[in-house]
């Protein structure tokens, strides 16, 4: 019965990481660099200005096949955000199997952070010499 319930605790967990895996394998195979595969991103499009999640795409694929510096060029937040992921996910999947729960609480602190810096991050991105953040 033991091993029942932890199999239903882990379920969720797994089906998490199947989505994104399913995720980074279709972006991994259908490259994102030549026009035509994804939709272009609106803002860039009727502004002329790069939103953070633009390179996000193209960052993902190189990530899949391992150029790692050329997912960073293309969208530096991205990469942390894989890797923020990949251990939330590690430590959720142990704490749940452990029968522990698991909660994220970031302060207000760290949300005005993280924002803050994805708005640096922006801004700087669009500025003139801000060209080698572009994607």
């Amino acid at each position: 019965m033991r091993g029942v319930n932890a199999c239903r605790r882990l379920a969720v967990p797994a089906g998490i990481l199947a989505a994104v895996v399913g995720a980074f394998a279709y972006v991994g195979t259908v490259d994102p660099n030549p026009p035509g595969h994804y939709p272009v991103c609106p803002l860039l499009r009727y502004t002329g200005l790069y939103c953070p999640g633009c390179g996000g795409l193209r960052s993902a694929h190189a990530f899949v096949h391992g150029d790692f510096l050329t997912a960073l060029q293309d969208n530096a937040p991205a990469v942390a955000g894989y890797l923020g992921f990949a251990v939330l996910w590690t430590v959720w999947t142990v704490r749940v199997a452990r029968g522990r729960p698991f909660r994220i609480d970031p302060s207000p602190a760290q949300l005005w952070t993280a924002g803050a810096l994805l708005l640096l991050f922006t801004v700087v991105r669009n500025l003139p010499f801000g060209g080698w953040l572009h994607p």
